[in-house]
């Protein structure tokens, strides 16, 4: 049988593999509220493999996968437990905290979305995708997080879709492999740029100016619900913002090449930004370095 320390240990070990900016960020929160973040993040990331990495798996076979995975969270949450290894955490966070259970609805709405739906002809269309692959992220956490006002929701949206915007850029050569376009149809067309070139063209590089501005502006946005949010929290989401936000940065570096390289903050960066938000340097290297990093 599945126990509660167990799933919210496999909830942690998802987030530090696929999920590192954010697994940095949520060192900063107490530990009380850490493995909820974790458990809220090994639920999308379950549902994203799904969708992502069944290998030879037919988009039929993935829907069907997907759907019943939805089926069996919903199932166990009505019955307020579960012996799944990842749902266990899921279901007991999402009563802990109350947390709407159609924040889960929308964000499996936009996971089956994926599955069909390779590109979106403006950013209203986009951002009726990343309502439930981004925005519910956002609504998700506040419960945890504890912000001061309601005021708190929309700046928390505009952070999920900074998050999610940052991503697709960063992603475009991935993305294409799997068959997929989210930077708007009309933007391209805007700027003349042709992301299957795979080649940094003037146009190109245009185009990415232009939705690098469009993130920062949605980050200003985000900045102003982390003034609604308290202590550890406050500081949390400041780191991940911060990390999150400089991808933006490696990719201007490299002169918006997202074809041959992905832009990463290095981990160094990643553990010097959390270790500004906690604890002295030495006591959080030790604790959380990984083991072959501090013998150098």
């Amino acid at each position: 049988m599945t126990t509660l320390e167990a799933s919210y240990a496999e909830c942690k070990r998802l987030n530090r593999k696929s999920g590192t900016t954010y697994y940095w960020a949520t060192q900063v929160l107490p530990a009380v509220k850490r493995h909820h973040v974790h458990a809220l993040y090994g639920f999308c990331r379950y549902a994203d493999d799904i969708v992502d990495d069944m290998g030879p798996a037919s988009p039929e076979q993935r829907a069907d996968a997907l759907a019943a995975f939805g089926d069996s969270f919903f199932a166990d949450l009505d019955r307020g437990e579960s012996d799944d290894l990842v749902l266990k955490a899921v279901v007991h966070t999402v009563k802990a905290f109350s947390i709407d259970p159609e924040l889960f609805h929308r964000f499996l709405n936009s996971m089956t979305m994926d599955l069909s739906v390779d590109s979106y002809a403006t950013w209203d269309d986009l951002c009726d995708y990343m309502d439930g692959s981004a925005c519910v992220i956002g609504e998700m956490m506040l419960p945890i997080l504890e912000p001061a006002s309601p005021a708190a929701i929309p700046h928390a949206r505009d952070l999920g879709l900074a998050f999610q915007l940052t991503n697709f850029l960063r992603d475009v050569g991935e993305d294409l492999d799997r068959g997929r376009v989210y930077i708007p149809q009309e933007d391209l067309e805007k700027f003349g740029a042709d992301p299957h070139l795979r080649r940094v063209t003037p146009e190109w590089r245009n185009l990415m100016q232009f939705e690098i501005e469009r993130s920062r502006e949605l980050y200003l946005s985000a900045d102003l619900g982390v003034a609604e949010l308290y202590g550890s929290s406050a500081r949390s989401i400041r780191a991940a913002r911060i990390l999150y936000s400089e991808i933006l940065d490696h990719i201007e570096a490299n002169e918006y090449d997202v074809f041959s390289q992905r832009a990463r903050v290095p981990l160094m960066r990643k553990v010097a930004v959390a270790t500004e938000m906690i604890v002295p340097l030495g006591q959080f290297w030790n604790a959380h370095a990984p083991a072959a990093l501090r013998r150098h």
